[in-house]
């Protein structure tokens, strides 16, 4: 079964959408020419890439995201960053949290330093090639789906309070608090779409209470279908199940998990078995 083409008109919700927002989000790590190209070969036209180097007290050197448009719809994509870095930097909890966007909630400083080397830039352009109207669509993996989270949240909560069509994220991490979690899952209901893929460790960590996670999970289980919804104890049988699968494998399940290609691979294999 031949997989649907990106629908640029799209408005809502679809797994074929979501499968289309995971490989968006795994153009991020591209460089500027290869995500040049592969955005024209998606049919956009205009495409502008941000990068930014940055110090800070954990092993992240730099925030990549680029933003591509069509005449009716625009994409940012976020980089995302290997199990390990990420890992590490968020089970520090040495450093304070800093307030959220629109001063709602608090955030991981991480993440805010992170998203604030690059946003400024993002914002402005975003603003300047929708100048049809169209729909707009954040998405990123791992480090990268907190950066479009808070993005998107940062879009609508400050200026412009622009309201993004959607926001698609995989193997995202807690990002916020429960305040800045509480107005994001009101603002974005049936907008912002959180994908974790069976037991993919980064979706655990920082730890809570501190941190929480945005509404809606979309769950992939350890045979790669997707779930809209599964309770608890279904999840941790499911779990079990996908650590007990390949014991002998070179990475642990919950590395492996975390990896992109994964997400897309099952994404492609529900919109397969739909069809």
């Amino acid at each position: 079964m031949t997989i649907p083409g990106l629908d640029h008109s799209t408005t809502g919700y679809s797994p074929a959408h979501a499968y289309w927002m995971g490989r968006a989000a795994g153009l991020a790590s591209l460089d500027r020419d290869g995500i040049e190209a592969q955005a024209r070969a998606w049919g956009f036209d205009e495409m502008r890439y941000f990068e930014s180097t940055h110090r800070m007290p954990f092993p992240i050197e730099d925030t990549q995201a680029y933003v591509m448009a069509s005449d009716r719809m625009i994409v940012t994509g976020f980089r995302g960053t290997e199990v390990a870095k990420i890992r590490d930097w968020l089970t520090d909890v040495s450093t304070p949290p800093v307030p959220g966007p629109g001063n709602k909630g608090f955030v991981h400083y991480g993440f805010h330093q992170a998203l604030q080397s690059v946003y400024p830039q993002v914002r402005d352009t975003v603003l300047d090639l929708r100048a049809q109207g169209q729909s707009v669509w954040f998405t990123g993996h791992s480090l990268g789906a907190a950066l479009a989270m808070l993005a998107g949240a940062r879009l609508y909560f400050e200026e412009p309070r622009l309201l993004a069509d959607g926001v698609y994220t995989f193997g995202q991490p807690r990002t916020c608090d429960r305040l800045l979690a509480g107005a994001h899952n009101k603002a974005f209901t049936e907008r912002c779409y959180r994908f974790v893929n069976n037991n993919d460790i980064v979706p655990h960590l920082p730890p809570e209470p501190a941190y929480t996670h945005v509404d809606a999970l979309r769950y992939i289980d350890a045979d790669g279908r997707l779930h809209q919804a599964m309770p608890m104890a279904a999840m941790l049988r499911d779990r079990a199940k996908g650590v007990g699968a390949d014991l002998f494998a070179p990475e642990t399940d919950a590395i492996k998990d975390h990896h992109l290609p994964n997400y897309i691979a099952a994404l492609e294999k529900n919109l397969t078995a739909t069809s």
